[in-house]
């Protein structure tokens, strides 16, 4: 029973803020929540069924297809579509699979530009490594075939990867970032082909991105200390004495604000208005 406790205490550690974070936005903002998220699920769902047609796979080809081997503008000009276009060795559903829970989750934790922006920077850090690891040649090291050159470039898989390890590094979630990473290494250990070595690479982007943040967060100066309220003393007001009130036995007068009473406090003629 004990075991089953640390266990789910351990569960909660590493999954709980995240869980909370998307049960509250889901339950205030509904679907507005996740409204890139199910646009980018439908443009990959779109592209899927166009690239199916005879009429759509030269078109979809030609706007979003990008090899290492195709000019370096023209291969930048296409990645952005590139990111929603299916590979078609791989299962569509897989796809729409990964970016309604990874792109909703990211959405959800860092927003929609910042999502959109992490998951862009991982995909062109697959290709642009793409095109050094075929410019090294395979023996060096993390180079890669002239095969792979010709390689069609596709898919979400990259920025889906980026994306859990960067909202697991800004929850704090670090059992699970780590086995996101492991599983990644392990792909490639197991099946050295380009989309393998372009997830590292997409990982390699995001987790410098992140050590940079933390070293930020680090040197920025801690923002100061509230300073203690200080409690401004009332004035002291000016006892006006005349010589008939003294003589007649009149009690003082303060001039300005009224009186202040006081632990003092005594009747009688001559009593004392406050500890002064």
């Amino acid at each position: 029973m004990s075991r089953r406790a640390a266990l789910r205490r351990a569960a909660v550690r590493e999954w709980g803020p995240l869980a909370t974070a998307v049960r509250t936005a889901l339950a205030e903002r509904g679907a507005r929540a996740l409204a890139l998220t199910l646009t980018a699920t439908a443009l990959t769902a779109l592209v899927q069924l166009v690239q199916n047609q005879s009429w759509g796979y030269g078109p979809v080809r030609a706007l979003g297809a990008v090899r290492a081997e195709d000019p370096f503008w023209s291969a930048l000009l296409r990645t952005p579509l590139s990111l929603f276009v299916p590979a078609l060795d791989l299962p569509v559903w897989g796809a729409l699979a990964q970016i309604l829970l990874v792109f909703g989750v990211a959405e959800i934790c860092l927003g929609r530009w910042r999502t959109l922006t992490v998951a862009y920077a991982a995909t062109l850090a697959g290709t642009l490594y793409a095109r050094i690891g075929v410019a090294l040649g395979p023996e060096a090291f993390l180079g890669l075939p002239a095969s792979d050159a010709r390689v069609v470039d596709t898919g979400p898989s990259a920025a889906v990867v980026a994306l859990a390890v960067y909202v697991c590094h800004q929850r704090r979630a670090r059992f699970t970032g780590s086995l996101v990473v492991v599983a990644m290494v392990v792909e490639v250990l197991v099946k050295d082909n380009l989309a393998g070595r372009e997830h590292l690479a997409a990982i390699a982007a995001v987790l410098a991105v992140c050590g940079v943040r933390e070293w930020l967060g680090r040197r920025a100066p801690a923002p100061p200390a509230p300073r203690a309220g200080r409690r401004t003393p009332a004035p002291r007001a000016g006892r006006r004495r005349s010589a008939q009130g003294l003589g007649a036995g009149g009690g003082g007068t303060r001039s300005g604000a009224p009186p202040m009473r006081s632990w003092n406090f005594r009747r009688g003629p001559a009593q004392r208005t406050s500890w002064w």
